[in-house]
C-alpha cells in the first residue's frame, strides 16, 4: 500500500463553515517514491466568509478567492473525490491532518453529498506527521532538528521545522508546498529512525490499534499538549459507549485493588480529577502506542515494567470493576450538545442505504433531476445541502418558494451571528483591527479586503431588503 500525501488551505478553521481553497496531494509508493500529484483551487462560496488572518497567512488577496475562472467548490470536491478514490486504497498522510485537514475535506465531501469519510473507507488508512515527528523529537532526538520558539520551547510549526532541517520550503502555507515538506520529513524519519517509520505505518490501521490495545497488557499512550510529549502507562477499560472507534483507557498509576476498595464518591473524585486518569484514544486517528518491551528509558521514568504489566492483567481480569470505572466515568462527562446549525450536525448520525445511492445518483443527472433527489432524500441534513448546491449550480430549476428559502438560509449566513457562520461585519471589525494595530499590509491583503467587506454588506442588505421585505412588513 502506498501513501497519499495532503495538505489544504482554508477560509479558516471552523471546521464546516469554513471552506477549503486550495487542496494539494502527492502520491508515492511504499518506499515514498512519488508517482504522481494533484492540486486543485476553487473560488469563494457565496455564503463564506474568509477570516483576515487566513488571507494573510495563505497570502490570498480576495480578488484572487472571487476570481470567476476558478471552479465552483463543487467542482472542486468533485475532482478531489475522483482523484483520491482512484488512489485508494492508501495511507493518507498529513501534518496535523487528523485534527484539521482531514475535517475539512470530511465537511466538504459532506456539504457537496458525497460519502464523507472517504480517507478512513475503501480500504484507506491514515496517519498525521505531526505525531510521527513529535514523537521523533522524544524518542528518536537524533532523528530531526527540532528549532526552539522564542521562550525557548521546542517549535513543530512546518515552516520551521523544514528550515531546521534543510528542506526545501519555499511558500509556506501554500497546500502543495506543504505536502511535499510533509513528505520530505517523513522520509527523514524513515531513513533516521526506521523502527518509529514502522510503528507510525502499523498504527495507521484501525484494526491494528483495535487488536494491539485489547491484546496488550498495558501499553505506552503518548499525547502531546503544547508541543510537549506525555508518556502514560495504561489498560484498555473497553468501548467507549458514545464513540464506536473510541476506547477508554485508564493509567496504571495506582494499584487495582486501592481503586476497588475506593468508596463510589471517593472512585467518582479520582476520575474527575484533571487530568483524568481515564485517557481516551480513537483507534482510527493514528494514535502514539508503545508495547511496555519496546519502551525507551524516557517513557519509563524509573517504572517497574513487570507491576505495571500485573496491575494491567489484575484490571483486565475483573471485568465488573472494568465496567464500574466505565460507567462512573461517562456519567462525569458532559452531554454531547447536537449543534443547533447543519453545517455542525456530520456526526449526528450515519447515512442509510437508501440515501447514499440517492447521493452518488445525484451528481450524475441534470439539475431538475437532482431536485426531483433532494426532494427525497430522508436525512434532512442533505436535503438542505442538496438545495443549496442546485440554487449555486442551477438555481432556475428551483421553484420560487424553495428559492426564498436557500436565500434567506445563505444570506443569514451572511448578517446573522445566530446563524453559525463568521459574518461580513465580523470579518470587517476584525480587518480594521488587523490594520490598526501592529500588522504590516505590505500587500494590501487587508486594505482590499476591507473594501470588499464594506462593498459587500451594502449590497446583502439592499438584497435582504429587496428580496424579503414582504416577510417583515
Amino acid at each position: 500500500m502506498g501513501f497519499v500525501f495532503f495538505d489544504t488551505e482554508t477560509t479558516g478553521l471552523r471546521h464546516g463553515f469554513d471552506q477549503i481553497v486550495h487542496f494539494a496531494a502527492i502520491r508515492t509508493d511504499n518506499d515514498l517514491n512519488e508517482t504522481n500529484r494533484f492540486e486543485v483551487r476553487s473560488r469563494l462560496l457565496p455564503h463564506v466568509v474568509p477570516h483576515p488572518l487566513a488571507l494573510l497567512t495563505n497570502r490570498l488577496t480576495i480578488e484572487q478567492l472571487s476570481d470567476g475562472t476558478l471552479p465552483s467548490h463543487y467542482d472542486m470536491v468533485r475532482a478531489i473525490q475522483r482523484t483520491l478514490l482512484a488512489w485508494s486504497p492508501s495511507i493518507f498522510v498529513g501534518y496535523n491532518s487528523i485534527r484539521f485537514d482531514e475535517e475539512m475535506l470530511r465537511h466538504a465531501l459532506f456539504q457537496t453529498l458525497h460519502p464523507a469519510y472517504l480517507t478512513s473507507n475503501n480500504g484507506n488508512c491514515r496517519a498525521d506527521a505531526l505525531g510521527l515527528v513529535m514523537a521523533a523529537a522524544t524518542l528518536s532526538p537524533a532523528c530531526l532538528v527540532v528549532p526552539l520558539g522564542p521562550e525557548g520551547r521546542p517549535t513543530f510549526r512546518l515552516d520551521q521545522l523544514t528550515s531546521a532541517n534543510d528542506l526545501t520550503h519555499d511558500q509556506a502555507h501554500d497546500a502543495m508546498a506543504d505536502a511535499v515538506a510533509t513528505l520530505g520529513l517523513c522520509r527523514l524519519v524513515r531513513e533516521r529512525a526506521p523502527e518509529l517509520w514502522q510503528r507510525f505505518i502499523r498504527f495507521s490501521k484501525k484494526a491494528t490499534v483495535g487488536d494491539f490495545v485489547e491484546s496488550e497488557d498495558g501499553f505506552f499512550l503518548t499525547e502531546f499538549f503544547n508541543n510537549q510529549a506525555y508518556h502514560a502507562p495504561v489498560v484498555c477499560l473497553g468501548l467507549d459507549p458514545d464513540q464506536p472507534n473510541g476506547r477508554l483507557c485508564l493509567r496504571l498509576d495506582v494499584p487495582p485493588e486501592e481503586l476497588a476498595s475506593m468508596p463510589e464518591e471517593a472512585l467518582q473524585s479520582y476520575l474527575s480529577a484533571k487530568p483524568s486518569p481515564v485517557r481516551r484514544l480513537r483507534i482510527n486517528a493514528s494514535p502514539t502506542l508503545t508495547a511496555f518491551y519496546d519502551a525507551p528509558d524516557i517513557m519509563l521514568n524509573g517504572a517497574d515494567i513487570a507491576e505495571l504489566e500485573d496491575r494491567a492483567r489484575r484490571l483486565k481480569e475483573d471485568v465488573a470493576f472494568r465496567s464500574r470505572i466505565i460507567s462512573l466515568y461517562v456519567a462525569l462527562r458532559e452531554p454531547y450538545a447536537p449543534s443547533l446549525h447543519v453545517e455542525g450536525q456530520i456526526y449526528d448520525g450515519f447515512l442509510g442505504p437508501a440515501d447514499e445511492r440517492r447521493i452518488a445518483d445525484f451528481h450524475e443527472v441534470s439539475w431538475l433531476d437532482a431536485l426531483s433527489i433532494v426532494r427525497h432524500l430522508d436525512d434532512e441534513r442533505l436535503r438542505i445541502f442538496g438545495r443549496r448546491l442546485i440554487y449555486l449550480g442551477g438555481r432556475s430549476v428551483l421553484p420560487s418558494d424553495l428559492k426564498v428559502v436557500v436565500e434567506r438560509d445563505l444570506t443569514d449566513r451572511l448578517v446573522d451571528k445566530a446563524a453559525g457562520n463568521f459574518t461580513l461585519q465580523q470579518a470587517l471589525q476584525e480587518t480594521e483591527r488587523l490594520l490598526n494595530g501592529d500588522r504590516i499590509d505590505t500587500d494590501g491583503i487587508l486594505a482590499g479586503y476591507r473594501t470588499y467587506l464594506i462593498d459587500r454588506i451594502s449590497r446583502v442588505t439592499e438584497f435582504r431588503a429587496r428580496e424579503f421585505a414582504a416577510e417583515t412588513g
